[in-house]
């Protein structure tokens, strides 16, 4: 019988290292942009929570006072610092469903148009790097009593 004698091709040391740097490399790419991806929607989701929380907030006020549009915005605006910068007065948009007294309801809208998105990435998917953020919420009037 004869013997089979193996041949081992042994590599220079340490040729493996630039494999593996240019596959991390590739890797990382990815890890950071889906970061940064994650990062860029957490940002448009607290805005949203942010508006919607101003709106509730000015649907509530407007349930005891439903004429005063204009108080009713100012409390849109004043519910948050960051609502405040983002909202201009034109974007709160406030309607009184029926009349003005119990029972009735009052809706109070809110938009933050063109709400930047800073990933590239994101942006491709979505055609543009700006989304418009919305907010619309209903109560029921609760005051004045007496109807005109």
């Amino acid at each position: 019988m004869r013997a089979v004698k193996k041949v081992h091709h042994r590599l220079p040391k340490g040729a493996g290292r630039g494999q593996s740097l240019i596959e991390f490399a590739f890797g990382m790419v990815v890890l950071l942009i889906l970061l940064a991806g994650i990062v860029d929607l957490g940002r448009m989701l607290f805005t949203y929570i942010a508006l919607r929380d101003a709106v509730q907030e000015g649907a509530l006020y407007g349930s005891t006072n439903p004429t005063s549009t204009g108080a009713i915005k100012d409390r849109v605006r004043g519910a948050s610092p960051m609502i405040y910068e983002l909202v201009d007065e034109s974007a709160i948009d406030v309607d009184i469903i029926g009349r003005p007294c119990v029972g009735h309801g009052i809706r109070v809208e809110a938009v933050i148009e063109d709400f930047p998105i800073t990933m590239p990435f994101l942006g491709a998917f979505l055609g543009r790097q700006s989304v418009d953020l919305q907010a619309e919420v209903t109560n029921s009037i609760l005051s004045p009593y007496d109807c005109p």
